[in-house]
Order: structure tokens, then sequence, then C-alpha cells
């Protein structure tokens, strides 16, 4: 037999075997095989499940600090849309600062210093206070120690003006002593630290240009 022939068979053998091989496998719709396309309303294409987002939830910045729902809150809410810069945590934060600057600006006679954050209102009932010390020779020795609480009392918001307010407690806790004309303590101890309760309400038309806040109120 020739090499030719003995060629012709061993390829049809293998046409043979690659033949049966893939009638088992197509006819047993396994492997790769592509399902069948639907027709009619199964043709149309499935829409994606996309992950479902909750809008109008609460504002933790808000309930962090006041009941969800309460006036208070529907008023830092409001700042927040008159104001999407407006931060309660940030706030809180740099009424903290605000506190002690004042609180020692005034203790030490120096009301000038800080009058930008202080409404005129404020500021002449301060100035009083410090001008009535001078008058009977009296002068204030202080120490800052800290802030040992400081909780969001209430908060307003006026849609006409645009104005917030928000109120803050605070007990601070210092060192105070006020002497005499002659050196002398009059009141209190330089080594005792006492605590001082305020309740301050600052004010700021949300919105504005103007990013500082003004204390308005005082009060214990």
């Amino acid at each position: 037999m020739s090499s030719a022939v003995i060629q012709l068979i061993v390829l049809a053998g293998i046409a043979v075997f690659l033949i049966l091989r893939l009638r088992s496998v197509l006819g047993s719709r396994e492997g790769f095989e592509k399902p069948p396309l639907p027709v009619g309303d199964e043709a149309r294409p499935t829409p994606r499940r996309n992950f479902e987002v909750i809008d109008g939830g609460p504002d933790q910045d808000i309930t962090d600090h006041v009941p969800e729902g309460s006036p208070a809150a529907i008023a830092l809410a409001s700042m927040k849309k008159a104001d999407p810069s407006f931060n309660v945590g940030e706030f809180l934060h740099g009424a903290r600062a605000a506190y002690e600057m004042i609180l020692m600006a005034f203790e030490r006679g120096e009301i000038e210093t800080v009058k930008p954050y202080v409404s005129e209102q404020v500021y002449a009932t301060f100035a009083d206070v410090i001008e009535s010390r001078k008058r009977e020779g009296l002068t204030v020795q202080s120490t800052f120690v800290g802030i040992r609480e400081l909780s969001l009392a209430d908060a307003t918001f006026d849609q006409t003006s645009r104005e917030g307010a928000v109120t803050v407690r605070f007990t601070g806790e210092l060192t105070s002593v006020v002497r005499d004309a002659a050196g002398q303590i009059v009141e209190g101890n330089p080594n005792e630290i006492r605590r001082q309760r305020d309740v301050w309400t600052f004010a700021r038309i949300m919105g504005s240009n103007d990013p500082n806040w003004q204390l308005v109120a005082t009060g214990e």
C-alpha cells in the first residue's frame, strides 16, 4: 500500500473521531452552548436592579445634638438649607473657642479685643461692668482651665431675615480672684478651680459673606 493511501486512511479516521466527539457534546446540550433567544414579551431586556438609595434620612450632624423632629432640629435643618456650608459639629467646636476667648477678655477687662464677635448690646453690657470695676479700683486675675460641659440648648431660624440663632450651654472651669486697689484679695481663691455656668446665644445671617457668629445674648 502506497504512502498516499495510508495518509488518506489516517486523515479519514481522525475526521470520523472529531465528528463523533462534537455530536456527543452538542447532543447533550452541555458545555458552552448558548440558551435559546427569548421571543415576544420575553425578548424585552430585564431592567437592572440597582441598590436602593434612601433619601431624607435623619441628619446625624443634627440628631447628635438635639432630638430628631424637635423645633431646634427643624431650625438647624433650615440653616443648613440656607447655608450648605453650615455644620453643627464645626459650629460647636468654634463656640468652644469663642467662649474661652470672650470670657477671658471680659475677665481681664479687655473686651475691646473681641468687639467683632459680640453684638452691640452685649458689648455695652460687658463694658459697663468693666468700667464699674475700674471705678471701684478692682482688678480681676483669671486663668482658664477648660470647659467641662458643652451642649446645644436651642436653635431658631427666621425665614424672612435668614438669621440663625444657636443657644449653647457651657460649664467652664477657671481660677479667678478679685483684688482691690491695694492688691488685697476681696473675692476668690487663686488655688481653687471654680465652675461657671453660662448660656450664650450666637447669631448669624445664614449664607452671608461674613462667616463669623456674634454673641447676642448671655444668661445662666
